[in-house]
């Protein structure tokens, strides 16, 4: 299909071939955008742009997707206003798409013809409008809705922007981990301190906009009221429409009184929710900004997401070595969140770079004592192939099977030698640690020479010091940390060299240059994967919980240790090491060792839940 360059053309699309525009006679069309787009169908139109679904022969055929300007203004001088506002939106897309994984990236922008483009990251699944027509949200999915959007919230204001258009169908749940994503920054505004005194362009959606943006003096607050408004509709199921007169009806909100009448909804559904969550809709609902939460931040701090619990059914039956009983602490607060930023690398076949980001993680910093700390990443939850495919790796990586996984925090690296001796100096649980256990010296460097029964006694440690949770990761949960999303070998891509990873060179000419043939200091090539881990290909193996099976027949598909039917007595290892070839340090590569020790060539990384508050 190509599609025509006249901004004025009623019907754009033509057939591949066509010389001449079938609507308006226009001539100066190709088959391709730039030489590499295919346009594919149009999704939807605006006041300044047509969105159009569109493939990237230069990636495979690629899903990515085309907004072409096409403003519905009169005049050179508002044309071009116009114009710099959608130049505008591709740089917001190119600083923010490329520092949150939660936010399309910009792929290109360009001007063909009479007209500019930009392209964009296509996101496979659902709008929020899909799942809301479907069925109404419960306070569960509410809750999960506000904890996934928040810190996006809290990212662009942070780099302030003001998105504008907050709704539910500018949200997508990404189907390849569930995660929700903002699209659309066309609306978004660039503030300063200054320009939020002073009227800006008035845009905005009928139904989710507040008063104060209304009258073009949009602020962060006016972001959290859409956002209000979008989980008081989900909740409801009632979105606002037009009657036969084009007339917005909004069964939700009365505007003669100024009040939103979900409550009121709800009950007469025979809807009850907590306290806590009706209190923070109301007050994200505040027809006065100032009587607002001002801040994503304020939000996340009243709806308690920062906080575990630690009860007793969190205990785990498959390391008996941690404590027998629960802390006295039935509910435990930690430190809150903070994020941090890493680059991701991935390359081609031939080990060449074919992109590099910036992308942004939320972490919290757990203190073991002596001024040691270790930084543990959130981990979304989702849904993954686990295993590898037939034309890869050995039988006893399969038979590959879907894994739905919950959220938890991991190691943003393998334990290291310092952090190690703090533990190694807590109160014993059941055996004694050797604070000086690893083979290859260094502070920073991961240990690399412990046993599974010593790594479990060192979570048991920790956990008894901090009453949090702290074990080692299932296999499936380090296989789908490991992955971040991707499904090729590694998540660099098809290959990893000992440029990207500590590992033994693949290429017997490289060998004597760069396998180092030792461990490497944690981070030390800078590089991690899109969850913001660091070292999972390479280094030291790293200890899983699970027993050893020689397959994956009869493997549990929820992310559970799967401990019935395996050898006890040798335990999984993962990511290979530093003396092992990138085929052992795959992402789905797998292999074991006796759990009292064995060959000494092993670390670990340790994992906590998520706990509800």
């Amino acid at each position: 299909m190509q599609i025509c360059q006249n901004l004025n053309c009623s019907n754009p699309f033509n057939a591949d071939g066509n010389r001449f525009c079938i609507s308006c006679g226009q001539s100066n069309f190709g088959a391709l955008l730039r030489n590499r787009y295919r346009v594919l169908k149009l999704l939807g139109e605006g006041g300044f742009s047509r969105t159009y679904a569109a493939e990237d022969v230069d990636r495979l055929n690629a899903p990515c997707v085309i907004k072409q300007f096409l403003p519905q203004v009169h005049g050179t001088s508002e044309r071009t206003k116009a114009a710099e506002l959608f130049k505008e939106e591709a740089f917001r897309l190119y600083e923010l798409g490329e520092n949150h994984l939660q936010i399309p990236r910009l792929l290109a922008y360009f001007e063909q013809g009479t007209s500019l483009y930009l392209v964009q990251e296509f996101i496979h699944g659902d709008t929020l409008l899909t799942e809301v027509q479907q069925q109404a949200f419960s306070e569960e999915q509410i809750r999960e809705v506000l904890a996934d959007l928040l810190p996006v919230l809290q990212f662009i204001h942070s780099r302030n922007v003001i998105h504008r258009d907050i709704k539910p169908e500018n949200i997508i749940r990404r189907q390849i981990d569930g995660k929700l994503v903002l699209i659309d920054f066309g609306g978004a505004k660039q503030v300063t301190q200054t320009s939020l005194a002073r009227q800006a362009t008035v845009l905005y959606t009928i139904g989710y906009a507040p008063n104060e943006q209304m009258a073009g003096f949009a602020c962060h607050a006016s972001d959290l009221y859409a956002l209000g408004v979008t989980c008081a509709r989900l909740l409801t199921q009632c979105l606002p429409i037009r009657d036969a007169y084009g007339q917005i009806r909004d069964r939700l909100y009365d505007p003669m009184s100024g009040k939103w009448l979900w409550r009121e909804i709800l009950q007469e559904k025979g809807v009850t929710l907590s306290d806590d969550l009706g209190q923070i809709l109301d007050k994200l609902l505040k027809n006065l900004a100032s009587e607002r939460y001002q801040s994503a931040t304020e939000v996340l701090k009243d709806l308690n997401l920062k906080k575990l619990s630690l009860t007793s059914q969190m205990l785990t039956l498959f390391q008996p070595e941690f404590p027998t009983t629960t802390p006295q602490t039935s509910k435990l607060a930690f430190t809150t969140l903070e994020t941090f930023e890493f680059e991701v690398v991935t390359v081609d076949t031939a080990a060449r770079e074919i992109s590099r980001s910036h992308r942004i993680a939320n972490y919290y910093s757990e203190y073991l004592g002596h001024a040691v700390n270790i930084e543990m990443v959130a981990i979304p939850g989702g849904n993954f192939m686990m295993g590898s495919k037939e034309d890869e790796g050995n039988a006893d990586e399969r038979p590959q099977h879907s894994v739905t996984v919950k959220p938890f925090f991991m190691g943003k690296y393998p334990v290291t030698q310092t952090q190690w001796r703090a533990v190694a100096a807590l109160p014993k649980v059941k055996q004694s640690l050797n604070p000086y256990p690893s083979k290859f010296k260094g502070t920073n460097r991961p240990v690399e020479n412990v046993s599974w029964h010593e790594a479990v006694e060192f979570c048991a440690r920790l956990w008894q010091k901090t009453g949090r949770h702290y074990r080692l990761p299932g296999e499936a949960e380090w296989e789908y940390a490991c992955r971040a999303g991707t499904t090729t070998p590694f998540h660099f891509g098809e290959t990893i060299t000992a440029e990207l990873a500590n590992c033994s060179s693949g290429d017997s000419r490289e060998a004597s240059s760069k396998h180092r043939k030792e461990t490497t200091p944690v981070g030390h090539f800078g590089l991690a994967n899109a969850f913001g881990l660091y070292d999972m290909h390479g280094l030291v193996w790293e200890w899983c919980a699970d027993p050893w099976h020689k397959n994956y027949d009869g493997a549990p598909n929820d992310g559970s240790i799967w401990e019935v039917g395996g050898d006890m007595h040798r335990r999984v290892l993962r990511g290979g090491s530093w003396s092992f070839s990138p085929e052992s340090c795959r992402s789905a590569s797998r292999s074991w060792n006796e759990a009292d020790g064995g060959l000494r060539i092993c670390g670990f990384r340790i994992v906590a839940a998520f706990f509800d508050p």
